[in-house]
């Protein structure tokens, strides 16, 4: 039956159309049920022994409304939620309202054991509906949803034995009029009540027995037409806010003000006004007068938090008072206007959150804080409690639930499902457990669950695109059609040890005319993973190779990443080639590349390369032509300086993992070699050669790396604290800020140098992929290499932007090639960009998660006392990085003087009560606050760059309650310079007299007047947060 529906709209051109739309009508859309024999389907997903209940007599069927799905996707996701029907109408709202949500059904959907079933009901005869005068949307989709929920009733009711359907909705009066109907009806919570199932009623989403009241703690977000209207006329800015991991109080976003990218700060629970991590936000510059010029503190208990929080409510009444004393505030002075170009180069615009375009909320993993539980041990009550997330940027999470006591000592995933403006927390719902704290294996599927890493299984689906000979796929003669045979040249591999994914290989060639045939060899990954296919997809949702310490989550199935793709010496493998030929002066005279078959002659590693490029007995033509490789590349390398490409650094660490156990027996920094920097080169001059091919040929969609240029409000502090030292960065350009930083030495200190490089990379812009037709070619530029154009083309093993690439590529070299919109299509590409911008940034984050781990594993039972260098100056805190170990931890410094200590009752020492260390935002330091005679410096100052002594621990003194509280935390503590209150006293400083007169005064045993005071671990009393670590 054809039904056609016709209706007017207009173009964006403005014209006016008339649109006719066609709608089929059929009669042999079928139940799917296995019990059903009327209908003529061949594989029904319906079980014939569907869900029972309590609440229902009969065995049945669910049929959910939208809101279900939108609002308890967890609960549905579980097992126990099978034999549910669909219905198309849900499906389309679902689609429309969330994306995301939308996928999470369809692969329930997929997922056979969870037996869901599409009815297309909206095709259907009988189950089809027309809108009726005056009915809105919503309430013509709630009547279709009744209607196919009574066709079904009817349909199955002669079935034996006996079953029924139950529509699912927490609409009540949808379910009235299912009741007015004789449909069997119930809501999420009345059903799952039924079931006994105490997992299943935790899931459950509902704000009711969460609210904390009707005291207003936020402000009201805008609507989305006023975000829209003030983000246009210029009063409100847009950006993804970014919490920092040292204060879930303070966030920023990077947005364009008055035409300058900058960075702009928001402090503050109630600026930030909700605003989680990773969401789009709308906000408004706040009066300069607000703008703060002290960073704010580390914040990682509820007493810190207040006191910043107090911090932030004294700066902003002191800078009211102080406007309204001093000066007569201007109406520009009182307005959130546009900050001028010479405000925002001498100082940071602060905002505040005034809505939120759109919510990043997710699944989170943490524990149980132990002290919000209040119930008898052993109860199942339902109780509210406090939900600590592993991501220090996010807050606390209330939620209710039934099994608090069995759940305390475990980590736990949670969802956000709503923040009111009166809840001072966000409210959620308890998902799933995941294992006990302290686990080595619970921990590290935290960290990839924390960091959004795919890391299920391959499906069989996946894997059935695998060749079907397996292991012993061969290369064939058929595969030498429209590929180069290089397999006689001299091709190796140069990897880290143990690389089994080994992506690339190298050759040399002397030419008669003097010069060098050069070429990078690439796994021809693409001749296995075909576009649009499941691998493909897989591929592109995974977006890259993630490496954790002990152990990999590949991109691709093992049988390709680490076998039939993988380089390995001395069998045939498929390559795109890169050949150039290269003068003596490593200058490119021309470049072409093909299609390849290759048989490498080595796969080494990077010391077994640089011992043959020593060894000056091995003459044999591989090594020689390691060392014409070596001898090239240090040219290039020379040239990209020159050109003012960046030599930059960070702390890597390496472990060595004990054989069984996998736990970490040492830890050293990485070292690296010629031959390191050997292959760096030749796969930097391919991307590049790569870059300019595909752009040629797909000016509007080609796959490319961009490195924008980092702001100058970015080095300020840099500049600030090197300045001292005489040192001057520029850094107008990439070659002015490399010439600064090979000039930056300090001849009694060598680690400055390299200091200087790891703090310099940390004011970098994040390198993005991006397609060439969003941005101008004067935005295609890579900053920290110095090249107008890149991309990545060398490692299509471990990163889905290389895959992209080589299609791309073998588009533009052989115009027999047939494509689709993958490769043009510039939204498809964009969107693509984003996915693989996201998983690149998680993937780092996670390798940084999996060393913290194992950091913390090989320091725990052991004290260790190390030089570090100063890198970072909080207000109170500082962070120190130990070049030994590359790894950077936390030092408090909020501690107190106490009442009746040396330093209060000297002449000029501070009051009691009064903050050890303050901070000097002129110097950007913090500094003892006794007085001294004007000019001379203070008596006690850290700064950055300055050298320390530290102690080394794991924290026991977890938040949340201790065991199956926060993973273990490194801890630093202050050894030299001995500062009162802060430092403690280790075998570096036990001579230290200002250490041993601190320790005596420890020894003496205390007044009885005393004997009342406050006692904590086992009578021991506890000095405050500077701290907790040392006990006075």
């Amino acid at each position: 039956m054809l039904r056609q529906k016709a209706f007017v709209k207009k173009t964006k051109s403005g014209k006016v159309v008339r649109v006719v739309k066609e709608h089929y009508l059929r009669d042999d859309i079928w139940c799917s049920l296995e019990a059903c024999k009327g209908c003529e389907h061949t594989e029904p997903v319906l079980s014939s022994t569907p869900n029972i209940s309590k609440l229902f007599p009969l065995p049945h069927y669910i049929i959910p409304d939208t809101n279900i799905f939108i609002n308890q996707i967890d609960m549905m996701e579980k097992p126990q939620m099978t034999n549910v029907i669909v219905l198309q109408t849900v499906l389309e709202e679902v689609k429309h309202l969330s994306p995301s949500i939308y996928k999470r059904v369809r692969d329930m959907i997929t997922d056979r054991e969870k037996r869901f079933y599409v009815f297309s009901n909206e095709h259907h005869r009988e189950t089809f509906i027309e809108k009726l005068k005056d009915e809105s949307p919503n309430d013509r989709n709630d009547r279709a949803i009744r209607v196919a929920t009574k066709w079904y009733g009817n349909h199955i009711k002669d079935l034996k034995p006996s079953v029924s359907v139950v529509m699912m909705s927490d609409d009540s009066a949808n379910r009235d009029k299912a009741a007015a109907d004789s449909l069997q009806a119930a809501s999420a919570k009345q059903y799952i009540e039924s079931l006994d199932d105490t997992e299943l009623l935790d899931m459950l989403t509902s704000a009711t027995d969460l609210d904390e009241g009707n005291r207003i703690i936020y402000a009201e977000h805008l609507t989305p037409l006023h975000l829209s209207n003030g983000i246009k006329n210029g009063k409100f800015y847009q950006g993804k806010i970014g919490i920092s991991s040292h204060n879930y109080l303070e966030g920023s976003i990077f947005t364009k003000v008055n035409g300058q990218e900058t960075t702009v700060l928001i402090v503050g629970r109630e600026n930030l006004n909700r605003a989680v991590d990773g969401d789009i936000v709308a906000v408004e510059i706040l009066p300069k007068s607000e703008w703060r010029t002290t960073p704010t503190g580390v914040v990682v208990d509820e007493e810190e938090e207040e006191a910043e929080e107090e911090s932030l409510r004294k700066e902003k009444k002191e800078s009211t008072e102080g406007s309204s004393e001093d000066t007569v505030m201007t109406d520009a002075d009182k307005s959130s206007s546009e900050p001028t170009p010479e405000e925002l180069a001498s100082s940071q615009p602060y905002a505040k959150v005034v809505g939120i375009i759109r919510r990043n909320w997710r699944q989170y993993c943490g524990f149980i804080d132990r002290k919000s539980v209040h119930t008898p041990a052993g109860s199942t009550a339902p109780v509210n409690v406090m939900f600590y997330a592993m991501e220090t940027k996010i807050p606390k999470i209330k939620f209710r639930t039934r099994q608090a006591h069995s759940l305390l000592g475990q980590r736990v995933i949670v969802a956000i499902d709503s923040w009111p403006k009166t809840s001072r927390y966000p409210f959620g719902h308890f998902v799933r457990s995941l294992g006990e704290a302290g686990d080595k294996s619970t921990e590290t599927e935290v960290l990839l669950l924390e960091h959004d890493v795919p890391f299920h299984e391959f499906s069989k689906q996946v894997l059935s695109f695998l060749p079907t000979e397996g292991e012993n796929w061969i290369v064939q003669p058929e595969h030498f059609v429209g590929r180069e045979d290089f397999r006689s040249l001299n091709v190796c591999s140069i990897d880290p040890p143990g690389c089994t994914d080994i992506d690339d290989a190298l050759h040399v060639t002397p030419l008669p005319n003097g010069n060098y045939q050069v070429g990078v060899h690439i796994a021809d990954v693409t001749h296995f993973v075909k576009p649009g296919n499941a691998m493909d997809l897989e591929a592109a949702s995974r977006g890259t190779t993630v490496y954790l310490v002990d152990k990999r989550i590949d991109m691709l199935p093992g049988l390709l990443g680490t076998n039939l793709c993988s380089l390995r010496s001395n069998v045939e493998r498929l390559a795109f080639s890169c050949i150039w030929e290269l003068n003596d002066s490593a200058e490119i005279v021309s470049v072409r590349f093909a299609k390849s078959v290759i048989a490498s002659k080595a796969s080494l590693t990077y010391e077994e390369a640089q011992n043959r490029i020593d060894d000056d007995r091995m003459q044999d033509d591989l090594t020689k032509g390691i060392r014409t490789l070596n001898m090239l590349a240090k040219k290039l390398k020379q040239r990209r300086l020159d050109l003012g490409a960046l030599t930059l650094a960070s702390p890597e660490v390496r472990f060595s993992l004990e054989h069984d156990t996998q736990d970490p027996v040492d830890v050293e920094m990485k070292e690296l070699k010629e031959t390191n920097a050997l292959v760096e080169e030749f796969m930097l001059l391919a991307n590049i050669s790569v870059a300019r091919k595909i752009f040629e040929k797909f000016p509007d969609s080609a796959m490319l790396r961009c490195h924008p240029t980092p702001p100058a409000a970015n080095f300020e502090k840099l500049e600030k604290a090197v300045a001292r030292m005489n040192i001057q960065i520029d850094h107008s350009t990439s070659k002015t800020l490399s010439d600064s930083l090979d000039n930056a030495v300090l001849p009694e200190e060598p680690y400055f140098n390299k200091l200087l490089r790891i703090m310099t990379t940390r004011c970098m812009m994040q390198a993005l992929y991006f397609c060439s037709g969003a941005k101008t070619e004067q935005e295609f530029r890579h900053y920290g290499l110095a090249t107008d154009i890149y991309t990545h083309f060398t490692s299509p093993i471990r990163r889905y932007s290389d895959v992209m690439v080589h299609r791309q590529l073998y588009a533009a070299i052989d115009s027999s090639v047939s494509y689709g919109s993958e490769l043009t299509d510039k939204e498809d590409m964009n969107e693509l960009c984003a996915v693989l911008n996201h998983r690149n940034r998680m993937a780092q984050h996670a390798a940084r998660s999996s060393v913290e781990l194992f950091t913390h594993l090989f320091f725990k039972n052991k004290t260790e006392e190390e030089e570090g260098y100063v890198i970072r100056i909080l207000k109170n805190a500082f962070i120190v990085l130990v070049p030994k170990y590359g790894i950077e931890g936390i030092v408090y410094a909020s501690a107190k003087v106490p009442k009746g200590s040396k330093a209060e009752n000297g002449s000029n020492g501070p009051a009691a009560g009064q903050a050890v260390l303050v901070y000097n935002p002129d110097t950007d330091s913090l500094q003892s606050t006794e007085v001294v005679p004007e000019g001379e410096p203070p008596k006690v100052q850290i700064q950055l760059f300055q050298k320390v002594m530290v102690q080394i621990t794991i924290d026991d003194d977890l938040k949340g309650g201790g065991e199956g509280g926060m993973r273990q935390k490194l801890k630093m503590e202050l050894l030299k310079p001995w500062i009162e209150g802060i430092s403690v006293q280790g075998e570096c400083n036990k001579d230290d007299p200002a250490a041993v007169a601190h320790v005596t005064a420890l020894a003496t045993p205390a007044p009885q007047a005393k004997a009342g005071s406050d006692k904590k671990r086992g009578g021991q009393e506890t000095q405050k947060r500077g701290g907790k670590r040392s006990k006075a």
